[in-house]
């Protein structure tokens, strides 16, 4: 199964749980802003990951997830880190439904920064997918 772990974080804390959950699942995780970010090869499931920014996703993240298809995503599952709310996941998913891609029910989320418990949990959740 081929996996890649992409996500947008501004304080570091979607960064800490992304990379928890690449390191599970054996990839790197790549942040939507740089020239590696988009994929260069179909993939199997994508999990990917962002937080509230003034009630709505970075700029960054909505442009990454519109330049996602079906054609090299088959699914998608999604994280968050938030001091707000869960909101990002729905903001998140409907973004991949809005190109075709359909989402997972299940999705991580940690209110904060996640600490080395959650960090766990993270990849405890990541692993799920490739079991």
């Amino acid at each position: 199964m081929k996996i890649a772990v992409r996500y947008y974080s501004r304080l570091g804390h979607t960064k800490t749980a992304a990379e928890a959950m690449a390191r599970a699942v054996g990839v790197r995780a790549v942040s939507v802003d740089t020239d590696e970010a988009p994929l260069q090869e179909p993939i199997d499931l994508l999990l990917i990951g962002g937080a509230l920014y003034a009630y709505g996703l970075d700029k960054h993240l909505r442009t990454y997830l519109k330049m996602l298809s079906l054609h090299t995503v088959k699914r998608a599952a999604v994280f968050s880190t938030s001091w707000l709310s869960k909101h990002a996941i729905d903001l998140i998913r409907n973004g991949l439904k809005e190109v075709g891609i359909p989402v997972e029910d299940a999705y991580f989320y940690v209110k904060g920064m996640p600490d080395e418990a959650q960090q766990q949990q993270a990849a405890a959740w990541a692993r799920k997918w490739v079991t």
